[in-house]
């Protein structure tokens, strides 16, 4: 072998060396970086960033900039399948503290299921230092009040004008940082996101600071307890005065969280079956996998108000491949399309009149026959000819006449099985003071009686 040959070995053998004793001085950083990061499968890398207010291209991450509103300088990533549905569903899906709307993407499932069932993904991304999500100053525990929640909706509204979405099928799923961050955006906007679904997570408004810290250390130990209606007012202060219909909440916690200790994780079914007006009893309890214990609360289906997974001797890095879809499953998004509605004949309407001159009242009862529970309720029912309501009780009636729907208020959208609400109204008539012969609940025609 040549002298210089020998040198040129001789210098890639010592700087191969340099480089190995560089990556075990690394490995350290390394391992702390991913202690919050779920395990990653290989993705596509992201796509050169989209002008503002363009497509962004379909079948790959693409960065969107220029989205609207945003006061502390998220990020937005968009998956866009090729099998997108016309009006698609919308998921955002939201990172944990050290990662990103890229690690999101690649370390989850939720592109995959996107390929196969049509909806879209948003994944935002932090970046500010620590990469974690603002869950705890006034700021984000308030609609529209500022920080993270303001940039995450406008992304929100830019895929629904971009694309199309059905903004009744928007949902939010996050991990650790993510979930709590998830828990804050269905508080923040319940008219906005149809359910959640939080991996690791605590209530909303646990983490709240006034200092301007990120952390809050009582929260993270799990010694904030309050009871189910203090927490369900933390949830209500949020939006002041929102009477409409509140999303359904799905939660995942190890007992063995040695990060955001266990006891959030009856504190969110606390806070979230408040919210919800559904009990605290477990409607049904049952383990889909081993040291899995899955309980429903207000109804035993799929698509219960509130589910919750306590998994048994798992840590905070609980997320794995095939949890997803049992998400997309409570979400109702597994089946593609449209979420279907209630069977026919799953209600009951009673109405009756009392009628004088040019005026009446009418007496509605809406009973559940279904096996569900009914959260968030519209009622549509036609007015006879020359009808207009003046005022009415339990529900907002629009329009006036002709088509109307009534909409459930704060204190009565929850349903139960086999239980009943009253509603009326007071309407003038040119002579026919006849009752409505027809309503549909929630899209589904009603037994009248």
């Amino acid at each position: 072998m040549s002298t210089t040959a020998g040198n040129t070995a001789h210098r890639t053998r010592r700087s191969l060396r340099r480089l190995l004793v560089a990556l075990l001085g690394a490995l350290p950083l390394l391992a702390a970086a991913l202690l919050a990061a779920p395990a990653a499968s290989a993705a596509p890398a992201p796509a050169p960033a989209t002008p503002a207010h363009a497509e962004a291209a379909a079948a790959a991450l693409t960065e969107v900039t220029n989205f609207g509103a945003n006061p502390s300088n998220l990020q937005m990533y968009l998956y866009v399948p090729n099998s997108v549905t016309a009006h698609p569903a919308v998921v955002v899906a939201v990172h944990y503290c050290t990662g990103s709307g890229p690690a999101m993407y690649s370390g989850t499932e939720w592109a995959s299921l996107a390929d196969q069932y049509g909806f879209i993904v948003v994944y935002p991304s932090v970046t500010r230092a620590s990469k974690c999500f603002d869950v705890s100053s006034p700021q984000a525990l308030h609609r529209d009040g500022g920080s993270d929640p303001v940039g995450i909706k406008s992304m929100v509204d830019w895929v629904t004008r971009t694309y199309s979405a059905d903004t009744g099928r928007v949902f939010a799923t996050g991990i650790s940082s993510g979930a709590m961050m998830t828990n804050v955006l269905l508080g923040d906007y319940p008219d906005v996101f149809a359910a959640g679904a939080a991996f690791s997570g605590v209530p909303f408004g646990c983490f709240a600071t006034s200092d301007g810290s990120e952390w809050n250390s009582a929260c993270s130990g799990g010694t904030v307890i309050h009871t189910p209606q203090e927490w369900g007012n933390i949830v209500r202060g949020a939006y002041p005065g929102y009477t409409g219909p509140r999303p359904r909440m799905q939660v995942w916690h190890g007992t063995d969280d040695d990060t955001l200790r266990y006891p959030n994780f009856g504190e969110e079914i606390k806070q979230w079956t408040n919210v919800l007006g559904v009990s605290q009893t477990p409607a049904a309890t049952d383990s889909p996998q081993s040291g899995w214990t899955r309980t429903r609360y207000g109804s035993t289906g799929d698509r219960a108000p509130v589910e919750a997974i306590s998994l048994q001797g798992v840590g905070h890095n609980l997320y794995a491949w095939g949890m997803g879809a049992r998400v997309l499953t409570f979400f109702g998004l597994d089946s593609g399309g449209s979420v279907p509605p209630p069977p026919a004949g799953a209600c009951k309407v009673t109405v009756t009149t009392n009628a004088w001159n040019t005026g009446l009242t009418a007496s509605v009862t809406v009973t559940n026959t279904s096996t569900s529970a009914v959260n968030g309720w519209k009622l549509g029912f036609t007015l006879p000819s020359g009808q207009t309501i003046t005022n009415g009780w339990g529900a907002t009636y629009a329009p006036a006449s002709g088509n109307v729907t009534a909409t459930n208020v704060g204190y009565n959208g929850a349903i139960a099985p086999g239980a009943s609400v009253g509603i009326g109204y007071q309407a003038t008539h040119t002579g026919n003071s006849g009752a409505p012969t027809a309503f549909t609940l929630n899209g589904t025609v009603c037994t009248v009686t």
